[in-house]
């Protein structure tokens, strides 16, 4: 069983989990299943990602099969952007938990702060980033939600029983400061794009220093990346020089190398695979160690090159100019 993140209130936080971000809907439920029956106890999900129904699917296969109980899974959703206004937090998470078929979600994430308008259920979902993809010139719709109101909203879900931590991704420094400073319930945990090339040495310290864990998501860089032609072929970490020599030093893969760095500088890690051979490999990192060096010489490929940013992806894919990170 691979290491936990202990947070703040005492939870623990399983380090390795499976990312279902493009996982299609005609494998996720398998996926789903076949992950815990690996060994995985941790699952992040989310409403814009279009297969919460099955991987709930996974989910209650697992359960009924006996593989695990309800209370050995870490299951974390994500409200989507579309969702803000106070008065569909709500709404939003009952879905993603019928979706799933659970009472509850161990954690629940505002996904980007990035507010877009309401588009209802039935219209539909997930509503994913265009307000109308009729319009003659489809784009995002922004709606001017102040992030503590969403927050208020959020902390109620912890109140109402309906999740149990509640946290943030894609949220910067300053973001966390102003949130810190109205919320009643503090964020557990804050995910972002974190791997050797995009290192976020200062939000992490930022963050250990607050109490808020931090989940990297594309723990592998740029892997996820190459076929929406977000990164090159040439940007893999997976095929850099320090990171294959360390991996043969160990006689481990490179993604085992790249995914130890993550756990070893104290983060969680959600990488995404649909391949039982490498669900094993990327859960199978606990039993060696990097040396001080070895992580320095990861460390050091950090070039500052984030590749989930929509300061870019939305003027390319959604016709709107977008930056968050600027």
């Amino acid at each position: 069983m691979t290491t936990s993140l202990t947070l703040k209130s005492g939870r623990q936080l399983p380090a390795v989990g499976m990312g279902f971000w493009k996982v299609g809907r005609d494998i996720a439920a398998d996926v789903a299943q076949q992950a815990i029956e690996t060994g995985y106890r941790h699952l992040d999900c989310a409403c814009d990602y279009g297969n919460e129904a099955e991987v709930g699917e996974g989910i209650a296969a697992a359960l009924q099969s006996g593989t695990v109980t309800r209370e050995q899974l870490w299951v974390t959703s994500k409200l989507w952007n579309t969702y803000h206004r106070p008065e569909h937090v709500r709404a939003a998470c009952e879905r993603s938990l019928r979706d799933l078929q659970l009472d509850e979600l161990d954690l629940y994430l505002i996904h980007f702060p990035i507010a877009l308008k309401f588009v209802p259920f039935e219209e539909r979902y997930p509503p994913e980033w265009f307000f109308d993809p009729n319009a003659d010139s489809p784009c995002l719709e922004p709606e001017a939600v102040p992030i503590h109101e969403t927050w208020q909203a959020m902390e109620e879900l912890v109140t109402a029983g309906l999740v149990k931590e509640i946290g943030v991704c894609n949220f910067g420094v300053s973001l966390l400061r102003d949130l810190l400073a109205s919320a009643k319930i503090p964020p557990a945990v804050l995910q972002v794009e974190l791997h050797p090339y995009l290192t976020q040495e200062k939000l992490l310290r930022f963050c250990r220093e607050s109490g808020i864990a931090v989940t990297g998501f594309s723990p592998l860089g740029a892997q996820s990346y190459f076929s929406l032609n977000m990164a090159e072929q040439g940007e893999s970490v997976l095929e850099s020089e320090p990171v294959r020599r360390i991996a043969a030093a160990h006689n481990r893969t490179s993604a085992q190398v790249v995914l130890r760095w993550g756990v070893q500088r104290g983060t969680a890690v959600v990488p995404k695979t649909s391949r039982v051979e490498r669900m094993r490999e990327n859960l199978a990192i606990d039993d060696f160690s990097l040396t001080a060096d070895e992580m320095a010489a990861i460390s050091a490929l950090n070039r500052h090159r984030r590749f989930n940013d929509p300061g870019d992806f939305c003027e390319a894919a959604f016709n709107s100019f977008f930056p968050i990170y600027e």
